[in-house]
């Protein structure tokens, strides 16, 4: 006897979308959506979309309306509730624009909850864009299965963000000087992770932070790397060993 397919199928598209979702709730797409289900997947009236709104979960949609430039959808069931998303927040030393994007897309596959743009003294990103650093982030999570968007923050100085931690919530400091082994460091309960630029961080931006209550500086192996590769090891040492994929 065969095998009864999974449903929905997962060569289903999947879209983000800020309306509410619910049964039989009426879904109207931007022209960029609806372009790119009409006339680059070539979805027609009667084809079926996935969709989550950042609160409900996801939902099975089919197309009831078209025109050349928008699309309305009706909705049909729910497929998957919204995730338990894990309570790791990443602080950062923002990079350069490709390595900021892939940063960005990274932490969300990973399940990051939210994002904090740290500047630093050595930090050579002086803008951030937050509108294309979400429409990244939507992106990721719209291929990764996520149905919740982590929160991304307007940059902050590092003096800043350390004065308005709750320090409840365990800062681990990737400290390229040397740490605790990730193992034995990473603990469950609200995680905050925070790395470096570049050029790493100064002795005295070191300093600053080892003495802030409730830190662990963590130690990310014995090789060097890129600033961007050292923030997502941490936050897949830490959904390892103190998050959801235990």
């Amino acid at each position: 006897m065969p095998a009864t397919p999974a449903w929905p199928p997962k060569s289903l598209p999947r879209l983000f979308v800020e309306a509410a979702l619910s049964e039989q709730a009426t879904v109207t797409l931007d022209s960029a959506q609806a372009n790119y289900l009409g006339n680059v997947l070539r979805l027609a009236v009667g084809g079926q979309v996935l969709l989550f709104d950042e609160a409900s979960g996801e939902w099975i949609a089919t197309v009831a309306q078209m025109t050349r430039k928008s699309m309305q959808l009706t909705v049909e069931r729910r497929t998957k509730v919204a995730e338990a998303v894990p309570d790791l927040w990443l602080a950062f030393a923002p990079v350069k624009r490709t390595q900021l994007d892939w940063l960005v897309e990274k932490a969300t596959e990973l399940g990051v909850a939210r994002l904090l743009p740290v500047m630093t003294r050595r930090t050579v990103v002086e803008r951030i864009k937050g509108e294309r650093l979400r429409s990244i982030a939507v992106e990721a999570a719209e291929q990764c299965g996520r149905t919740m968007l982590p929160a991304i923050d307007e940059p902050v100085a590092l003096e800043r963000m350390l004065q308005d931690r709750d320090p409840a919530r365990t800062l681990y400091f990737a400290d390229e000087t040397g740490g605790e082994p990730m193992a034995k460091a990473f603990a469950p309960g609200p995680g905050l992770i925070l790395t470096g630029p570049e050029g790493g961080f100064t002795s005295e931006e070191r300093a600053m932070i080892r003495a802030t209550a409730g830190v662990k500086a963590i130690s990310l192996g014995p090789r060097i790397l890129r600033a961007e590769t050292a923030a997502l090891a941490a936050v897949a040492g830490w959904m390892a060993f103190a998050g959801d994929w235990k």
